[in-house]
């Protein structure tokens, strides 16, 4: 048995894409349209690590998923949880759960997705601004 993939649907496919790849840093590794479906799908993945993706599937016709945490989350080792945390918050994105603790932090999707940073090693030493930041809605 081996993981493939984890499915998010997306209610609006250039927001998830940006957020995704440009802030989030995973890069795209295929896209099917299915026209027949009305669907989009999207299979992304950290750099050099194709084994785990996120399938982002866009259906074309609107409709409303609400929540987003029903499932859990989405969980990511990164280099510098810092300076991945900063890129995010540059980006707009709001860290719900700072990474006060040099090791961990929280942050939704467009979609309300929740997806946790996990510091690559050991974590890094408390640094402001994010020892003191409060948590930020729910995550």
């Amino acid at each position: 048995m081996k993981y493939l993939h984890t499915m998010v649907r997306v209610s609006d496919l250039d927001k998830s894409l940006r957020f995704y790849t440009e802030l989030l840093g995973l890069d795209e590794v295929r896209r099917k349209d299915v026209p027949q479906g009305r669907f989009t799908l999207v299979f992304l993945a950290a750099p050099g690590d194709e084994d785990a993706q996120v399938e982002l599937t866009y259906n074309w016709d609107p409709e409303d998923y609400g929540g987003g945490r029903n499932f859990g989350h989405l969980a990511y080792r990164v280099d510098d949880i810092y300076a991945t945390c900063q890129r995010l918050a540059d980006g707009g994105v709001t860290i719900n759960r700072p990474p006060r603790d040099g090791r961990m932090a929280f942050v939704r999707s467009p979609d309300g997705i929740s997806i946790e940073l996990l510091q690559k090693g050991e974590a890094l030493s408390p640094t402001e601004p994010w020892a003191s930041m409060e948590n930020s809605g729910s995550w």
